[in-house]
């Protein structure tokens, strides 16, 4: 049954319209345009903006067109001089906190309110601003939100929700400093947000604009045009807009069988995506450490370094693990070589976070790849088909492996980490987001997949540094055994993904498997004994001070006695002989009292050089002494992160390897990354032995200052 019609005059012209339609629908029919700020015809009408209203004759007030349904008999004006008042107030009201020109009037000269403001005459309200929370938010590479432009229409928020159904935007506060946010009030770039451009489409205004990054060129490989681009799957619901803006941000490379697409330790700025064949993932670096040998007795002896395996050298405190990679596998130790094939990503970490390339990638065959600056992987990182891929792909091939390196979760069934596979939640922190903070509710147990992850405690002096964890590595198990509330913070370093368990599915884990809840107990109670044996190393101690000048971190101090010291340099010699010349010690740094802590490695607590390592090579021991391990690839990275200059890099001449194993025929200058080993193979440290005035000593710093303390008097000035 149609519905019944309903008669009514607008602006003197008769007109007959369905039960239900409004009167800006029907003013419409009638080609009678009716402004309006917050209404799009394929969004259902709400009425805030009220720039639509009409004067209904015997009404007392004016009526907003767009949610007012048409009656029968009514007579409707859209153009009297009171609704031509009111519009022109309500614009004035508008533009009385709006920038102008706002981004898109500027660029464009279409913004909507800025438009309806030139049409009525009006160059400068009559009404002042008010101040607020008013800011930019470019935290998202593809669009970018001035929240002083936004004139609260909520065009975004049905975008998002009724047109794509993302549910991401929503109003956040109340009165004037009311304003749209992302999911719970976060930046754009932290939020769910997938990047589809809609909001961005339907604002009026220059609240939600697109962006283009600047330097968004790749000067290698084919140019892809629009139409090409959105016909490849993984940008099927990227906005076209960026896109459109950042052609040059993805090309298409073709490669031969044997061509090298990137090799380990060169920096770069891209991630590879394979569209067609396949290319293997292999080190190049011999597998092996640095090692003394030769040499005659006594301290000043000169000692030769060289390259040692595990087979000929084994160290029982080396890892075992599969060496992590920037991509969707894990390299075996025995054989570090893998495969990769269409639909899959790698160079993730460097095209993030500018690291250096973990690995070298060879294709085995002719293929297809497509290289992407960061701004365009950012924003596939956001689309939900592709995450979905990524999210697969890592389940499929790493996330069993990295669970089963762990000794903790070496007695997992295969039944159990399927399980895991599919309950398991992937999610993406920005640098310095916290994943879980001191004090809070433990309800995940979290894996970490890419990225860098700080662990530290606050306490009233200040805050401790525990640890830094890798891909990999986990954490989150201490406080979902212990009570349920988190005895430290976690917070992202740089571009982190972590794959997060529930409590739920954790404590079901737990009950299955007996051996995985007493190994992950012993892991938990030697990470709090070694907490807490930090934090009582430190209270005896003017933390203020160690914190100021970083000595708290330190685990072994080369101290130098200044009032003994005759600045001989036997120390520097000393250790320059038994490294080959090189020397790893500089007779300069810190000031504390009467001692100079000279510069050289304080197996630090808080490993900065740690931090970054595309191949996770350097770690520090139970003992907390750092160790560099066979498969350190020498690109450097960890010499420059140490803030001491402890760390260098040792050349040796190798034969370089293939995936196989075979030497290659020439010879080839690598590095590998040394550190001050404390000189474990003497009775003490060769520049402590060599100094001839009882100067030089190598101290624990908390036991060494808790008792100098008491005695340094007012005439050294105390710390400095």
């Amino acid at each position: 049954m149609a519905d019944p019609a309903v008669h009514l005059t607008i602006d003197g012209r008769a007109t007959t319209v369905p039960a239900g339609t409004t009167v800006f629908d029907a003013a419409r029919t009638l080609g009678i345009p009716i402004p309006t700020l917050c209404h799009q015809s394929n969004m259902e009408p709400v009425g805030v903006c009220r720039e639509c209203v009409v004067e209904i004759e015997g009404a007392r007030v004016l009526a907003a067109s767009c949610v007012r349904p048409a009656e029968e008999g009514m007579v409707v004006s859209t153009n009297s001089e009171r609704v031509r008042r009111t519009r022109r107030m309500l614009i004035e009201l508008l533009l009385s906190d709006h920038p102008r020109p706002c981004a898109r009037h500027r660029e464009f000269g279409d913004c909507e309110l800025e438009v309806l403001a030139e049409r009525e005459g009006i160059t400068t309200p009559r009404f002042p601003g008010s101040p607020g929370p008013r800011r930019i938010d470019d935290s998202l590479p593809a669009i970018r939100v001035d929240h002083s432009a936004c004139i609260l229409c909520d065009r975004c928020i049905r975008a998002c929700t009724d047109v794509k159904s993302n549910f991401v935007i929503g109003r956040m506060g109340k009165g004037y400093p009311t304003h749209i946010g992302f999911d719970n009030d976060l930046d754009m770039g932290a939020s769910s947000c997938v990047s589809c451009g809609e909001c961005m489409v339907s604002c009026p205004t220059g609240a939600l604009t697109n962006t283009a990054a600047p330097a968004t060129e790749l000067t290698t490989g084919m140019k892809f045009g629009l139409d090409e681009l959105l016909h490849i799957p993984i940008f099927r619901g990227v906005s076209s807009q960026f896109l459109e803006k950042n052609q040059g941000g993805v090309v298409k490379r073709n490669f031969r069988k044997g061509e090298i697409l990137c090799r380990e330790g060169e920096f770069g700025s891209t991630a590879f995506y394979i569209l067609k064949g396949e290319v293997e993932v292999f080190l190049t670096a011999p597998l092996a450490h640095v090692k003394k040998a030769g040499g005659a007795l006594g301290f000043m002896s000169k000692l030769t370094s060289l390259l040692a395996g595990g087979r000929e050298d084994p160290r029982p405190d080396a890892s075992r693990r599969p060496i992590p990679i920037d991509g969707p596998v894990d390299l075996p130790l025995d054989h570090p070589v893998a495969v990769l094939g269409e639909g899959e990503l790698f160079g993730e970490m460097t095209c993030l976070n500018f690291y250096p390339r973990s690995a070298t990638v060879r294709a085995t065959g002719d293929g297809v790849v497509l290289e992407m600056l960061r701004n365009v992987l950012q924003i596939l990182q956001k689309n939900r088909e592709f995450k979905a891929q990524l999210e697969r792909n890592y389940k499929q091939r790493a996330l069993a492996s990295h669970l089963r390196a762990s000794p903790a979760f070496a007695g997992l069934g295969d039944d159990a980490l399927d399980e895991l596979k599919e309950r398991a939640e992937l999610i993406r922190f920005e640098p310095g987001g916290v994943i879980c903070r001191q004090g809070e509710v433990a309800d995940k147990f979290y894996l970490i997949r890419i990225g860098f992850v700080k662990v530290t405690q606050t306490h009233p002096g200040g805050e401790m540094v525990l640890a830094y964890l890798s891909r990999g590595q986990f954490f989150g198990e201490i406080g979902l055994l212990a009570g349920g509330v988190r005895t430290a913070t976690c917070t992202a370093l740089d571009h982190v993904e972590v794959v997060c368990i529930g409590v739920e599915d954790f404590n079901r884990m737990l009950e299955r498997f007996p051996e995985v809840r007493r190994s992950l107990e012993q892991t938990a109670r030697e990470r709090v004994s070694a907490n807490r044996q930090h934090l009582d190393a430190v209270r005896t101690v003017p933390l203020d001070d160690f914190l100021d000048q970083g000595l708290m971190e330190a685990q072994s101090l080369l101290l130098l006695d200044l009032e003994k010291c005759t600045r001989c340099d036997d120390c520097v010699r000393a250790c320059a002989s038994a490294h080959d010349g090189v020397t790893r010690l500089v007779r300069d740094g810190l000031r504390f009292d009467k001692y100079l802590v000279a510069t050289s490695c304080r197996q630090c607590k808080d490993p900065l050089c740690m931090v970054g390592c595309p191949v996770g090579s350097i770690r520090r021991k139970e003992s907390l002494e750092i160790i560099i391990e066979d498969w350190c690839i020498g690109c450097g990275l960890c010499a420059d992160q140490c803030p001491y200059g402890n760390i260098n890099m040792h050349p040796f001449r190798v034969m370089e390897q293939d995936p196989g194993g075979v030497a290659s025929r020439k010879a080839v200058l690598r590095t590998k990354a040394t550190a001050c080993d404390l000189c474990t193979d003497h009775a003490e440290p060769s520049c402590v032995a060599a100094c001839p005035h009882d100067a030089a000593h190598r101290v624990n710093p908390r036991e060494f200052f808790a008792r100098e303390l008491v005695q340094i008097s007012p005439a050294h000035g105390g710390a400095r």
